[in-house]
């Protein structure tokens, strides 16, 4: 359970993490932890005969946890018909029939394998006309205070930190609107548009005020790719220029992700600064080099001071002087050069 994960987090790892951050060892299980999140929330409510509001997100991320609520309302019963959802954004204009609508992809993935009520499933209209758009916007944030705020917001995050189409620049108290896409959210995006010229310049999204008030907020985050921007949206200051750093503000939000995602993490990428390590022949290359690197320096150059300034004291204890490690290393690398077949 999801929950049990995040109440095992250690103080050490708030060292450097300013929000709950939960690693999984891989997208599959993390996304059935967070179906098993969200199907206890709708039951709980269910037992109070209150609805249950969800903010859902679209994406790749969400993939995983939409098949496991599908496979929980088949296999187990698990119903859906006291969910309000609303989803964060659309891209505009769109046609809700298009390939690329995030209409036809929450009714292909979700909506229509379970029994939510269609009058239920809020998904911004991209066919608006742009004199419409502040007005629905508006009524759009209203139907959301009516019913008490959302209870659950699902996020995935872009490339340069985004949440919805909250691009760089986005305040945290901006609104429900019509936005401009940043360069970088389109060429990810242009694939599916097969190309660049044939991909939206803009969306309706959600804004940051209303995510922020969402009584619970998960972010799931998977790969390598995403890996340096939830670093920085975790462990870094809470600016505007990426705003998925805003949720360190936030008392109820967590980053969900697999091994891959959370690789750049201090306590995952240099746990010596973090906790007592054993250091082992594979750790300590890794330390060393990455010390030369940071420090943009070569490997036998390396001296005590530089390993005692960047956390690396226990190394020195077990293993030094910082001479001794660095020859150690070297060697090893010089090892693994060979002649043939290019030299």
């Amino acid at each position: 359970m999801l929950k049990s994960k995040i109440d095992k987090a250690t103080g050490f790892e708030k060292r450097f993490e300013n929000i709950n951050t939960v690693v999984f060892e891989n997208s599959s299980d993390a996304s059935k932890a967070v179906a098993q999140e969200i199907a206890a929330l709708i039951k709980s409510k269910q037992e109070e005969n209150q609805p249950c509001i969800l903010g859902l997100a679209t994406g790749s991320s969400p993939k995983g946890l939409y098949a496991e609520l599908v496979r929980l309302h088949k296999e187990e019963g698990l119903s859906f018909k006291n969910v309000i959802s609303f989803n964060l954004d659309e891209y505009y204009p769109m046609e809700p029939n298009s390939i690329n609508s995030y209409v036809r992809f929450m009714k292909e993935l979700l909506f229509d394998h379970v029994d939510i009520l269609p009058e239920n499933a809020h998904v911004p209209d991209g066919l608006l006309t742009k004199e419409q758009i502040a007005d629905y916007c508006h009524d759009y944030e209203a139907k959301i205070e009516a019913l008490g705020g959302i209870d659950l917001q699902i996020l995935g995050i872009g490339g340069n930190g985004h949440i919805g189409f909250n691009e760089s620049g986005s305040l945290q108290n901006s609104k429900t609107r019509l936005v401009a896409l940043d360069h970088i959210t389109r060429v990810a995006a242009s694939k599916d548009f097969f190309g660049l010229s044939n991909t939206p310049r803009t969306a309706i999204t959600l804004g940051v005020k209303k995510i922020m008030e969402a009584k619970q907020v998960i972010l799931m985050a998977w790969g390598e790719g995403k890996s340096n921007i939830v670093k920085k949206s975790v462990e870094d200051e809470v600016t505007n220029r990426v705003p998925a750093s805003f949720l360190q503000e936030h008392n109820n939000a967590v980053f969900i992700l697999d091994k891959e995602a959370s690789s750049k993490l201090t306590r995952i990428n240099k746990p010596w600064l973090v906790e007592k390590v054993v250091w082992t022949d594979k750790l300590i290359r890794k330390a060393v080099l990455g010390l030369a690197l940071q420090l943009k320096k070569p490997i036998l150059m390396l001296t005590d001071a530089d390993y005692i300034e960047h956390g690396m004291s226990d190394l020195l204890a077990d293993s030094g002087p910082a001479y001794d490690i660095n020859i150690k290393i070297f060697n090893k690398l010089q090892n693994t050069i060979t002649g043939w077949p290019g030299g």
